[in-house]
């Protein structure tokens, strides 16, 4: 059973930094691919980005360049690091992976993001 477990999230104000964490149960070499996705109150989940086994990344238009998806792949985490945070980006966010073995989905928890003066 592969579990996904976020943290970081919290109450931050425009303008400010979060990193979220995706810590896996197992290797990050068995998934492809792996993201993240956020949920607004009263909004569909949508993609906020994802990057592949070889490092390719797609991220929605309204987080390019301000967030950064990264891997540790010794810790089992991916990251997300989430910079000049704008009111909009509040919202949920989960992180999630597609087994390479079974191409099952997995996703986590969700942890919320805040950002709010």
């Amino acid at each position: 059973q592969v579990q996904l477990v976020e943290s970081g999230g919290g109450l931050v104000q425009p303008g400010g930094s979060l990193r979220l964490s995706c810590a896996a149960s197992r290797s990050l070499f068995g998934f492809n691919p792996m993201g993240w996705y956020r949920q607004a109150p009263g909004r569909e989940r949508e993609l906020v980005v994802i990057i592949t086994s070889s490092s390719t990344t797609n991220y929605a238009d309204s987080v390019k360049g301000r967030f950064t998806i990264s891997r540790d792949f010794a810790k089992n985490t991916v990251y997300l690091q989430m910079n000049s945070l704008k009111p909009e980006d509040t919202a949920v966010y989960y992180c999630s992976a597609r087994s390479i073995r079974t191409n099952d989905d997995y996703w986590g928890q969700g942890t919320q993001v805040t950002v709010s003066s």
